[in-house]
C-alpha cells in the first residue's frame, strides 16, 4: 500500500541540457518503487514562479540547478513562499545560492545582496565566483552533528558531486545571526549545506544530490524531501498543516 500522493513543485527552467533535470523522472520512479513515496511533480518555470501563488498548494518545493534563471525574482518568490508558509523545501546548486540570497534580503535586511552570476557589477555580491570552480568535481563535505543534514544523511562526512562555479562568501555571520544554520562545509570550512531550524523541512546544498549514483537509489536528501512532502500532504488532508509564520 502506498502513502498519500504529494504534490511537488519543481522550480527552474527545464532543459534537456541540464543533467539534474534529466535525472528527475528516474528519481520519481525510484521513490515510488523503492520507498513507496509517491510524488505528483509539476515543473514551474522561473518566470511563472513570479506569481506568489505559483507554489501555494504544493506539498514541497524543489528549486533545481540551471542558473542563471530566466527570472531571479521568480525563484526568490518561490523560495520565500516555501520558507514563510512552512512548505518543505530543497534547494540544490542554484537553489542553494538563491535560498541564501532570499534570506539575506528578506530576513537580514541586506537589500543590495546580489548573485554575481546575475549581476557581475553588483556592489554587494553575496554569491561570488569560487576561487576554484567545482564544475564536474566531487569533494568531501563535513556535516555538523545534531543537524537536520546529519539526521538526513546519517553521517558526518560525505562525498558529493558539484557543477557550479559560484558560492557564498560574504555576510555569513549575519545570516547565522538571523537564524540560518550552515550545517555542512568543505574541508576548507566553506559552507556547502544550509538549513533553517524551526521550519518543518528547509535544506539546501551547493552540491547536487540528485546526481548521486545512477538514479536508482535516491540520495538521502531527495528521499527526505519526499518523506516531508508526503507528511505535509497527510497533514493537509487532516487539517494539521502548520500555519504561515
Amino acid at each position: 500500500m502506498t502513502n498519500t500522493a504529494a504534490r511537488l513543485a519543481l522550480v527552474g527552467d527545464r532543459s534537456p541540457n541540464v543533467a539534474s533535470h534529466t535525472r528527475i523522472p528516474l528519481l520519481l520512479d525510484a521513490l515510488a518503487e523503492r520507498d513507496r513515496l509517491v510524488l505528483d511533480a509539476y515543473w514551474i518555470g522561473s518566470e511563472d514562479a513570479e506569481d506568489p501563488d505559483a507554489v501555494r498548494g504544493f506539498d514541497a518545493v524543489w528549486v533545481l540547478p540551471g542558473s542563471p534563471y530566466l527570472s531571479e525574482a521568480g525563484v526568490l518568490t518561490a523560495i520565500r513562499t516555501a520558507r514563510v508558509e512552512s512548505i518543505p523545501f530543497l534547494g540544490t546548486c542554484g537553489g542553494f545560492q538563491h535560498a541564501l540570497l532570499e534570506y539575506a534580503r528578506e530576513v537580514c535586511g541586506l537589500t543590495r545582496a546580489a548573485h554575481a552570476e546575475n549581476d557581475p557589477d553588483a556592489e554587494d555580491p553575496l554569491i561570488e565566483p569560487l576561487a576554484c570552480s567545482l564544475a564536474g568535481h566531487e569533494a568531501v563535505v563535513r556535516i555538523e552533528p545534531s543537524s537536520l543534514a546529519q539526521t538526513v544523511i546519517g553521517s558526518e562526512r560525505t562525498i558529493e558531486r558539484y557543477f557550479c562555479a559560484y558560492g557564498p562568501t560574504r555576510h555569513l555571520d549575519t545570516l547565522r545571526t538571523h537564524g540560518l544554520r550552515f550545517s555542512g562545509h568543505d574541508e576548507d570550512g566553506h559552507p556547502r549545506i544550509a538549513e533553517l531550524p524551526g521550519h518543518p523541512f528547509f535544506l539546501a546544498s551547493l552540491f547536487q544530490p540528485e546526481l548521486s549514483g545512477d538514479g536508482s537509489r535516491p540520495h538521502p536528501m531527495v528521499r527526505a524531501l519526499a518523506r516531508a512532502a508526503v507528511e505535509h500532504a497527510r497533514q493537509a488532508a487532516t487539517g494539521q498543516v502548520r500555519q504561515p509564520v
